[in-house]
């Protein structure tokens, strides 16, 4: 960018390093000068990257057991963000799944939002996260109570930002949805080159990603226990003590696995399971730049990144029975290890740059001629 504008990006929490952190890795990449916004930070908690920027953190940074218990404060989360007052900056980015967009830029501000998903848990995913299943009574109280309030200023947020890209199609439409805002797709960035073709088979599945209600890994444990087949899970989160309470003795839990040691599951597994509904899902991909395929639900980003027959079996239902016919159908199947991995080269992380890059620079020179007229 010739005219080198002050930029600022947004996201929500630095607490673990998940899909939305590696997209704000790559934009600090991107613009190593900007100052970046967050409600929350657990320091050590994300990359180096990341933690060298100038990081500075809301009201909720100070609130009780923060760092353990910060979802809990999910109703305070809007007047945290609008805490932030960033008319200063000529370009703010935020990276945005919950309240992110929602933050105060001036009319001399680009607000560009990449949009993860809208706030899942108030929306389409609020079953998952507060049904019977999944959540006390009191904390359904809670989200029952804060819901609609959640929700309307959500849409009314949805007007803040002069542009929207979505990190996928089924994103996409999401937001039209919601917001009644249009929105350009630039899939987010995987790390493609750090993983190498395995054709190593150590006689396993692998689940791996954070265990929570929406991922359905209850599915994938339901099927295995009833199949006997080994299988792998490498994550954590507050399904964990329930799932390893209903799993058998041919299922492993190995808790979050540093880059190295998930690499080399890997490389070492006979497929990825992917039994929940993504906005986009990283991890599919990762396992395809392994040269390894993927048994999804044939729903969401999994529609986008698995190509059924090619690099994965899609399975049409979250349901045992449409999963083990899908176990069955990848038996019988073979791979291409070397097409498995350029199928996960188009979203590769370079590709991510150079396109973010593009579309921010064309953005802020249209924009900054405006504001000078």
């Amino acid at each position: 960018m010739e005219a080198k504008p002050r930029i600022a990006i947004v996201h929500e929490w630095l607490t673990s390093m998940r899909g939305g952190e590696k997209c704000v890795e790559a934009m600090c990449e991107l613009f190593p000068s900007a100052d970046l916004y967050t409600l929350l930070h657990v320091e050590g908690s994300v990359s180096p990257v990341i933690e060298r920027m100038p990081i500075k953190t809301s009201f909720i940074q100070h609130l009780p057991f923060a760092g353990r218990v910060y979802r809990y404060y999910l109703p305070l989360f809007p007047a945290a963000i609008r805490q932030f007052s960033l008319e200063q900056y000529d370009v703010v980015i935020s990276s945005h799944h919950c309240v992110a967009k929602g933050v105060r830029t001036g009319e001399r501000t680009l607000h560009i939002c990449y949009c993860h998903t809208p706030m899942r848990y108030i929306w389409d995913l609020f079953e998952e996260y507060f049904g019977t299943k999944n959540a006390g009574v009191f904390t359904r109280l809670g989200a029952h109570l804060f819901r609609g309030y959640l929700r309307r200023w959500d849409v009314r947020t949805g007007e803040n930002p002069n542009y929207f890209l979505a990190n996928s199609r089924h994103v996409q439409k999401k937001i039209l949805s919601l917001y009644r805002r249009e929105a350009d797709v630039i899939y987010p960035p995987v790390d493609v080159q750090s993983f190498r073709i395995s054709t190593r088979d150590d006689g396993y599945f692998l689940v791996a990603g954070a265990l929570v209600p929406y991922k359905r890994v209850d599915l994938a444990v339901e099927v295995f226990n009833d199949t006997g087949q080994r299988l792998i899970i490498a994550g954590d989160g507050p399904e964990a003590v329930r799932l390893k309470r209903r799993s058998r003795r041919n299922i492993e839990f190995v808790g979050w696995q540093t880059d190295e040691d998930l690499r080399s599951l890997y490389a070492g597994c006979r497929a990825l399971i992917f039994p929940g509904e993504e906005d986009f899902g990283i991890v599919p991909l990762e396992a395809m730049a392994s040269g390894k395929p993927v048994v999804a639900y044939a729903k969401g980003g999994a529609l986008e990144t698995v190509v059924d027959g090619v690099t994965g079996v899609l399975f049409p239902g979250q349901s045992a029975d449409a999963m083990k016919r899908a176990l069955e159908i990848f038996e019988r199947a073979r791979f291409d290890a070397e097409v498995l991995r350029n199928r996960a080269l188009k979203f590769d992380r370079g590709v991510f740059l150079a396109r973010l890059t593009e579309y921010v620079d064309q953005r802020w020179r249209m924009f900054e001629t405006t504001r000078a007229a």
